[in-house]
């Protein structure tokens, strides 16, 4: 039977362009509105494309760094590919913009009905799933620098496996491999969980399931995703972003997800303006409480865990010398755009991204879930353009947002919801508690008038 099993079990994936050209052509054939050439949603869907190009140059720099190649071809390969992902990364940051000023948002079904979007998108994520194990060398991209909080989730569940292991009689005989299943399951969990909130956010926020699960398959589909499968700490920010979108009418719950998520990976705090501007007035200082709450809780946790593992010194240490974030400093040679410019070029742009973060917290007033979805998805993606730590690679961070701006109906009606009153029976209590305190401690009153 092992013969047999072979010839059905020979799965070969194709390479990275190959998954191009084919992604391309069934998105086209999924969402492209034939009847409608010249709409702006043809627009959106080749334009999700333009980055492509730029991982393609930069994979094959790295395939040519792995083999040794010559090092002017890799040096100048790197280059052609940040410059090409600055570019589409303008285009998507002017799009986000422009998404602000659209109001009247035609109704636009995909070329395919619910049943089969959800059937293609369940096959796409399985498979994801093959696609995460048996990652070839050609589709491999370099992370990038991964925080402290999730290497102390990757090494904890790597030990918690390596526990279990032992305690079954199969001691973990590769902690690296372990580690890769616990990284990749990790990602695949995530991966899950964002097309799950895409799917939810399109039936309760949009009224209609069928954009809901038009946007997880179009997610699904992007060769970014398949491109960064196995990056982690590049889609869990956004599964909890997304989260934090989708129970929006919850402002204490939100401000647990997005402050998770902030204490973790630090970037998404950057949004933390716009959201408050979108609570103004419903709930703003609830979701703030939480948020500073569940950030606070987050980074203390992650602190005490390198305290406990001595590298508390050595990490804080390393985070103060990191040249990625620090916009004034010259970054070497490091993966991107900046590498080897001076520090002096890179601030003007950081200063005025900072800028554009501090605008977002007053305009525009009020916010809707539109202007969240759209603001936010801005914000993430000028973070490429001056974190030097391979600026333009994080698309993870904003797509599943690119692709809800894609299918949103008109929201300009989503507003949070007035905050509910708190119970008054507590006040009652205390004051009754009061009340009952000073009658003890008053002195009693004279039994004949003097």
């Amino acid at each position: 039977m092992l013969p047999f099993a072979a010839v059905f079990l020979d799965f070969n994936l194709p390479n990275a362009t190959t998954w191009f050209y084919f992604s391309l052509m069934m998105a086209v054939g999924l969402f492209f509105k034939f009847n409608r050439f010249f709409s702006i949603r043809n627009w959106d869907v080749l334009s999700l494309y333009l980055l492509v190009p730029g991982f393609l140059f930069l994979q094959e720099a790295e395939r040519l760094q792995r083999n040794a190649g010559n090092p002017d071809t890799t040096h100048n390969l790197q280059l052609y590919g940040y410059i090409w992902l600055m570019a589409g990364s303008v285009c998507f940051l002017t799009r986000c913009l422009l998404d602000l000023t659209l109001v009247r948002r035609p109704a636009l079904w995909p070329n395919l009905n619910l049943p089969g979007l959800a059937w293609f998108s369940g096959a796409m994520f399985i498979c994801m799933v093959p696609v995460a194990i048996r990652m070839p060398p050609e589709l491999q991209m370099p992370g990038g620098n991964t925080t402290a909080g999730m290497k102390i989730l990757s090494e904890g569940s790597s030990q918690t496996v390596e526990g279990v292991q032992s305690l079954t009689g199969n001691e973990a005989r590769n902690a690296a491999l372990t580690r890769f299943w616990v990284e990749r399951l990790l990602a695949l969990a995530c991966h899950l969980a964002v097309g799950t909130a895409l799917v939810l956010i399109g039936a309760m926020h949009f009224q209609s399931t069928t954009s809901g699960m038009a946007a997880a398959t179009l997610y699904l589909l992007l060769p970014y995703t398949a491109y960064e499968v196995g990056q982690a700490h590049h889609v869990v920010p956004t599964a909890l972003l997304l989260w934090a979108l989708y129970c929006y009418r919850r402002p204490g719950l939100s401000g647990i997800l997005l402050g998770v998520a902030a204490g973790t990976f630090f970037f998404p705090a950057l949004t933390l303006p716009i959201w408050v501007n979108f609570y103004r007035n419903r709930g703003a200082r609830r979701f703030l409480c939480f948020f500073l709450i569940s950030a606070g809780l987050s980074l203390g946790l992650t602190g005490l865990v390198l305290w406990w593992d001595g590298q508390f010194a050595r990490s804080m240490q390393l985070l103060i010398k990191m040249p990625e974030w620090q916009s004034w400093k010259m970054t070497g040679q490091s993966n991107s755009i900046w590498s080897g410019i001076h520090g002096a070029y890179r601030l003007p742009v950081f200063v005025l991204y900072l800028a554009f973060v501090i605008l977002t917290g007053f305009w525009p007033a009020p916010k809707n879930l539109a202007h969240l979805i759209s603001l936010s998805a801005a914000v993430l993606i000028g973070i490429q353009f001056w974190y030097a730590d391979q600026g333009g690679v994080y698309v993870l961070w904003y797509l599943p947002l690119l692709v809800l701006m894609i299918f949103r109906p008109n929201l300009s009606d989503r507003f949070p919801p007035p905050p509910k009153p708190l119970p008054n029976w507590p006040f009652r209590l205390l004051r009754r508690l009061y009340k009952g305190i000073m009658r003890q401690i008053e002195p009693p009153a004279p039994a004949t008038k003097v």
